[in-house]
C-alpha cells in the first residue's frame, strides 16, 4: 500500500498485514495457534529451512488484502463460531490499523491442538 502526503509516502508490507493478522487470529477464544500444524522439532526445522507456505500468507490485488491463515483449534472449540470470529476480527484489525482494505480472510483448519500422538 502507498499513501501519498504532502511529497511523504507510507508503505505497509505483506509481511505486516500477516503478522496483524497473526496476532488478531490468537486473540479469539478456541484459537490454539496459527501455524500449519504440529511436527516434532527436527521435522519443524525442516521445513523452516525449505519453502514450504508459512501459516500466514497475504496476497495483494488491486489495493486490497486477500488473507490466508492456517489455524490449530482447541479441542473444544466449535470450529464454525470460532471461524466466523476469527474471520472478522482479522479483517477488522488489519483494516484499522493499516487502512488497508481486507477482501478475504481465508482459513485453513489444519488440526486440533492436543489430538495428535505425541
Amino acid at each position: 500500500m502507498d499513501l501519498q502526503n504532502q511529497g511523504s509516502s507510507l508503505q505497509i508490507s505483506t509481511e505486516v498485514i500477516a503478522k496483524i493478522a497473526h496476532c488478531a487470529a490468537l486473540e479469539v477464544d478456541g484459537v490454539a495457534e496459527v501455524s500449519c500444524g504440529r511436527q516434532n522439532k527436527k521435522l519443524q526445522g525442516l521445513l523452516e529451512a525449505s519453502s514450504i507456505q508459512p501459516p500466514v500468507v497475504v496476497v495483494m490485488r488491486d489495493g486490497t488484502a486477500e488473507i490466508t491463515l492456517n489455524l490449530m483449534m482447541k479441542a473444544d472449540a466449535r470450529v464454525p463460531a470460532v471461524a466466523e470470529k476469527v474471520q472478522k476480527n482479522v479483517k477488522s484489525s488489519v483494516q484499522n490499523m493499516t487502512n488497508v482494505t481486507v477482501s478475504r480472510v481465508n482459513l485453513v483448519i489444519a488440526g486440533v491442538a492436543g489430538t495428535e500422538e505425541q
